[in-house]
């Protein structure tokens, strides 16, 4: 009985050309399939071994924001195997041709890049506690009070943390798209992945403007200076900004 399938990764251009040291999941060479005008990044896997540890992950990721970084590319969820290299074509590519080529045409020329930004945590909470005289005195409360006897003191407190954190993530959200949006072509919103998010959001942006974004992002840094820690991310896959189908292989 066969023990090997296809791994798939995501869908390209067919006139692709893929460097012969690329490496996928388990450090297998990456090949591609091609039908009509598209081709399925691909590498053969053994079923008997484990899928999903934190290198196979980072190998699927990896391959595809340097793919990103060169041509279109639809990006596939992990973790996508079909039995063979003919059932990708069959199951795959051909059913759904002209579906993917229409999304490569959209994603032709752009890239996706993920603003990052998080509270400078001593700060973000000075900034609630004087803005907030009821987080204030329930600050002073606690610290006079036994542990015991402050716990609804400290849910309180926490609650109104929690909702001002919401509050000032929503605002910079917001300044933040304001400062790129002009350089963008769309953008989402990603849910935050700490309490002290201030900002998770990707950005669909012309490979031609990525300097504009870079010099976008870094003045509101310097507004934000020593409130909150910002990141650039990318060029990577367009991973929020594609419509997730069934037709992903299983």
């Amino acid at each position: 009985m066969d023990q090997s399938g296809t791994y798939i990764y995501g869908v390209v251009p067919e006139d692709i050309e893929i460097d012969e040291k690329a490496q996928g999941v388990a450090d297998a060479p990456v090949l591609s399939i091609k039908h009509g005008k598209i081709a399925a990044l691909v590498s053969d896997i053994g079923m008997t071994r484990p899928l999903g540890t934190p290198q196979d992950l980072r190998a699927h990721e990896q391959l595809l924001n340097a793919t990103a970084a060169e041509v279109p590319v639809l990006p596939i969820r992990f973790g996508a195997v079909l039995a063979d290299r003919d059932a990708v074509i069959e199951e795959f590519l051909a059913p759904f041709h002209d579906e993917f080529v229409a999304a490569l045409s959209e994603l032709d020329g752009r890239a996706q890049y993920v603003i990052k930004g998080r509270f400078v945590e001593d700060r973000v909470l000075g900034e609630i506690l004087a803005e907030n005289p009821e987080a204030a005195q329930l600050r002073d409360d606690i610290r006079a009070l036994p542990e015991d006897a402050s716990r609804d003191h400290r849910i309180r407190l926490g609650e109104i943390i929690n909702q001002s954190i919401e509050a000032k993530r929503d605002a910079d959200t917001a300044a933040m798209w304001d400062e790129v949006e002009p350089v963008s072509v769309m953008a989402a919103v990603r849910p935050p992945s700490h309490e002290l998010d201030a900002v998770h959001l990707a950005v669909l942006v012309e490979n031609s403007r990525q300097h504009e974004l870079e010099q976008a992002v870094e003045s509101l840094g310097r507004k934000w200076a020593d409130q909150v820690e910002l990141r650039l991310m990318g060029p990577m896959a367009p991973y929020d900004f594609i419509v997730s189908q069934d037709q992903d292989a299983e």
